[in-house]
């Protein structure tokens, strides 16, 4: 692996991200004081000029600072289409977690508790046409790591019942943050993870210890026929993930060839060539 990130360092260094399909999609931000960049000075000049000008004829007098406003309170609950508030979004997941998904469920870390992945506004039912008037739900998401299974429960905000659960075996939803660290944190104490933690100390000059030291994304990894060692065969049955590790305010680490399987707490490598 040492030798993979070593050929691709000094491409990331210059800011160049792993190109990975089926990952984040980057977006141009044109930063303050760039807009208009290529104009000339004189010109820009006159228009600075021409626009004090403008504010002396109309105003008599300097322009007024400009006042930055507080956002307002979302308040406890959302109309409509709204989103979720904080309040909304926690009271919905203490709602969702029922008896059994607190003491039987197991979470990515191995504790007691199934893992909460989102809280997400619930699509209106399929005779209600105005959602405004009528009631918010809320869907929230677990993974069971002790079964292997995705839990998604529907829960009315207004009258605070579960009114739905649906639990399903092979469906794979994109990961949580608490589970790219917990990936993370296996890889780099497995014997596997010896390169990254290398390129890690060649970037930086620190020993790397803990997922808090990156910035970390991935990808869900199912199996394919033959296509991966046998110890990733229940890959899709179980939750696996390739990670893609950056270095914070620094390089890119490719770790690529590398599948964590966090139901088995597991890592193997694939043949990428």
């Amino acid at each position: 692996m040492r030798e993979i990130v070593r050929r691709h360092l000094g491409k990331v260094v210059a800011g160049t991200a792993i190109a990975v399909a089926g990952t984040a999609v980057m977006v141009g931000i044109t930063l303050p004081g760039t807009a208009g960049a290529g104009e000339r000075a004189g010109d820009t000049a006159g228009q600075a000029a021409a626009a004090q000008q403008g504010a002396a004829g109309q105003g008599g007098g300097a322009v007024p600072p400009g006042v930055v406003e507080e956002a307002p309170d979302e308040g406890d609950e959302g109309v409509g289409d709204d989103p979720l508030t904080d309040d909304e979004t926690e009271r919905a997941a203490q709602l969702a977690a029922s008896a059994q998904l607190r003491t039987a469920g197991e979470n990515v870390a191995g504790d007691r508790g199934a893992q909460r992945l989102g809280v997400e506004l619930a699509e209106p039912e399929g005779g209600e046409t105005d959602r405004a008037g009528g009631p918010r739900r809320a869907e929230v998401t677990f993974y069971d790591y002790k079964t292997d299974a995705l839990v998604t429960r529907t829960v009315d905000l207004d009258t605070g019942k579960v009114e739905r659960t649906v639990t399903e075996h092979g469906v794979q939803p994109p990961l949580s943050r608490a589970e790219y660290a917990e990936a993370a944190k296996l890889l780099i104490a497995h014997p596997l993870g010896a390169g990254m933690k290398a390129d890690y100390k060649d970037a930086t000059g620190k020993t790397l210890t803990s997922p808090d030291q990156l910035l970390l994304n991935g990808a869900v990894y199912r199996a394919t026929s033959g296509g991966q060692p046998a110890a990733l065969d229940k890959c899709g049955e179980h939750r696996c993930v390739r990670l893609f590790p950056k270095v914070k305010n620094g390089p890119w680490i490719d770790a690529r060839s590398f599948v964590i399987d966090l139901s088995a707490r597991q890592v193997a490598r694939l043949d990428t060539r």
